[in-house]
């Protein structure tokens, strides 16, 4: 069951809902994002416990409820919670709580002035209206588990201060501390902001196209596999597809934060959210919309703010022990001074009454999440998918990156520069076209880059692919097929050098290639065992490659190239990185490699093959070029939508940027609550300057990690500056 929780201020009212839903009867598997306000939970079929308890158990809490429909969900959309959201503060629960506590209290100043007499039971009469709604969810909160929750506290306090004949006072803090609720409330939805305008990227409608062509509007979110769809000029792509029908530009920076239209034509993929900039399309839809690009960015998104990062988990740990401490130490304040040093009673209760109200943990507890949200909402509006709070915290820590060559420190893109034919049939330029054609034929069965780049060749130049049969393949070493009648394998020279002894001739021609950066594959009649002539292709370095090694250099992380490519044509292009390197590297090796540099450091490790997926996985932290394969995405940690090379520095400085606002976080929420524990002992400060503390630490802390949604990544035109 999922269910849309409303009204939660800092990340201990999840804890508070939490502990309420587990104690329920068939309750399990309860998780509830702070972040994205959705709850989940498994009930049990045949338990006690209803749907309608559940329900009746939130709000009881004092927060609102709604369950989440299944189309809801599929859709990636909450009317109810946009509606919510769409409100002014003022027309909110706790903004209505704020107006009704202010005038009762200017009521009660006004009766004070005019009847003197009378204006102590006026501050009474709003204190006990004004803390009902707080004590009613107080007294929730400790049956259901919660026993020191705020509410308790600041009702305790309140209390307490009209029985020791506060009752004005008690009225500040009663109203201060609505105030400061609302405050926290509206601090906390701006920091949600950032998962409501990814979904809001995606238009609710669409323009389908029946079989007769004919337009009809329709919800985005009743989009089917295989329907057509019209994007007009200035509409945003209301699907995942493929261009049918059309040309234009577009703008894709909603999705992958490139601001750059891109050109597109038929059979190119779009996004949706996407923006058409000038031309008319026409879209097979590819997903729906729970499963389009956005969808599966919020949903990464909405997993990584529930996962809580190491140094959240800790501070969670030590609130559940800080607040009972302090509020044995206000029991101490309120005892030892008038038992053993003959102090007055009534000054020491007050105290104590203050020091309760800097026991709330809130700050504390939000500390941590509210800038792990920003910073992994920053990262996604930058492209940088991250998928979990404890990898942000990771990432930064990092000294040492492993880099695939191939898609990740290169486009991935490798060219034929290079035909050689080593038999006589083969060294015209007749021969060479024989040779490309059965290069081509035996790498049609294969998904290999370097493969695909042979066969694209090949039909650039026209030349006939032909049938192929018993097509196979030695993993990390050779592709085979049966073309004509003729056994044939192509491999690197390595391989080929285990099958049969090339000429001197041969080996310089193939030596000259690999120091000139290019990567040889060699021909191989397996039946005469001969080697029938090589191709060479070179895959060019990324444009921000040299850059982003250099950054990575500046901020004392160390960069290694690991690549299953032969050790000359690593070698060119590590000297044009100034990289450190490792060459010739089956997957398992990759493996071996990178489970000996964890011996000493924390590593993450960059690739986008399938064949990177095992490494990604061993790695600290694995982090995927978004033009990867699905494989590789899904593996890694984190995505790179971009495929920049630079996002691997901007992910370290952004995380490294976020550990640095927890600490401050950290050090604003304990500092502030230090110094007002000592002002309130030594009678410096009252009631309503605890109540402010409490709230502006809060607010101080949350509007702190907002900053980092200011967060600059650097792109390679920046470098440098």
């Amino acid at each position: 069951m999922q269910y849309h929780i409303e009204g939660m201020d800092c990340a201990s009212c999840v804890g508070k809902i939490e502990t309420a839903l587990t104690r329920m009867p068939g309750v399990s598997d309860v998780q509830l994002n702070f972040a994205t306000q959705k709850l989940a939970l498994t009930l049990a079929p045949n338990a006690a416990t209803k749907d309608k308890d559940i329900e009746k158990t939130i709000k009881r809490l004092g927060f609102g409820v709604s369950e989440l429909t299944d189309q809801q969900n599929e859709a990636g959309i909450n009317d109810h919670q946009t509606t919510v959201n769409d409100q002014r503060w003022w027309q909110t629960l706790k903004g209505k709580q704020v107006i009704g506590v202010g005038l009762l209290m200017s009521a009660a100043y006004v009766l004070s002035l005019v009847f003197p007499a009378y204006g102590t039971w006026a501050f009474i009469a709003a204190v006990v209206i004004g803390v009902i709604p707080f004590a009613r969810k107080a007294f929730a909160l400790t049956l259901t588990g919660s026993p020191f929750s705020i509410e308790m506290l600041m009702s305790v306090a309140a209390i307490g201060a009209l029985i020791i004949g506060e009752a004005e006072e008690a009225a500040a803090v009663v109203f201060l501390f609505s105030v400061g609720e609302l405050l926290e409330s509206v601090a906390a939805d701006h920091a949600r902001a950032g998962i409501r305008a990814l979904s809001a990227l995606v238009p609710k409608t669409a323009i389908l196209l029946d079989a007769q062509g004919q337009q009809r509007q329709v919800p985005a979110a009743s989009l089917q596999v295989n329907d057509k769809v019209l994007v007009r000029p200035g509409d945003r792509v209301s699907a995942d597809g493929v261009i049918i029908q059309g040309m234009s530009s577009l703008d894709e920076s909603p999705v992958t934060g490139e601001s750059v239209p891109v050109a597109k034509t038929v059979n190119d993929d779009v996004f949706a959210g996407s923006i058409n900039v000038d031309g008319v399309l026409h879209i097979r839809v590819e997903k729906t919309a729970a499963d389009n690009t956005i969808a599966r960015i919020i949903e990464l998104v909405e997993q990584a703010q529930a996962s809580k990062a190491p140094t959240a988990r800790f501070i969670e740990t030590f609130s559940r022990y800080y607040t009972p401490i302090v509020m044995a130490l206000a029991a101490l304040v309120i005892v030892i001074p008038p038992l053993f040093l003959g102090a007055e009673w009534m000054t020491w209760l007050y105290r104590g009454l203050a020091l309760l109200l800097i026991a709330c943990p809130c700050a504390l507890v939000l500390s941590t999440p509210a800038a792990i949200a920003s910073g992994l909402a920053v990262g996604a509006r930058h492209g940088l998918l991250i998928k979990g709070g404890n990898v942000m915290e990771l990432i930064g820590q990092v000294s040492t990156v492993a880099f695939d060559k191939t898609g990740t420190l290169t486009e991935g893109k490798p060219r034929v520069t290079d035909i050689i034919g080593f038999t006589t049939a083969h060294t015209d330029a007749k021969g060479q076209e024989k040779l490309l054609a059965l290069f081509a034929s035996v790498d049609s069965a294969s998904s290999h880059p370097l493969a695909k780049a042979i066969v694209d060749h090949a039909k650039d130049a026209q030349v006939t692919i032909l049938d192929v049969s018993d097509a196979s393949a030695t993993a990390g070493k050779a592709v085979h097929a049966t073309v004509t009648g003729r056994s044939l394998s192509i491999g690197s020279p390595v391989y080929i050098a285990e099958k049969t002894t090339l000429p001197m001739t041969q080996q310089t021609q193939i030596e000259t290639l690999q120091n000139e950066g290019k990567t040889v594959s060699i021909l191989f009649d397996e039946q005469h065992g001969e080697a029938l002539g090589l191709i060479a292709l070179r895959d060019e370095l990324r444009e921000d490659a040299k850059q982003a090694v250099a950054m990575l250099n500046t901020m004392n992380v160390r960069s290694v190239m690991l690549t299953g490519d032969n050790s000359r044509t690593a070698k060119a292009l590590a000297s044009q990185l100034d990289i450190e390197w490792k060459a010739e590297l089956l997957p398992e090796d990759k493996l071996r490699l990178l489970s000996e540099m964890k011996d000493n450091n924390q590593i993450a490790m960059i690739g986008d093959g399938i064949n990177d997926a095992p490494a990604l996985a061993t790695a600290d932290v694995g982090i995927a070029m978004g033009s990867g394969t699905d494989v590789a995405i899904e593996t890694a940690d984190i995505a790179l939508l971009k495929s920049r090379v630079m996002d691997v520095a901007n992910l370290i400085a952004l995380s490294r940027a976020t550990m640095t606002n927890i600490h401050q976080n950290v050090m604003f929420a304990l500092g502030l609550k230090g110094i007002f524990l000592i002002t309130t002992v030594f009678g410096i400060t009252g009631l309503w300057i605890a109540v402010l503390a409490d709230a502006g630490a809060t607010v101080l802390v949350t509007l702190n990690a907002l900053r980092l949604l200011r967060f600059k990544a650097a792109s390679p035109l920046e470098q440098g500056k």
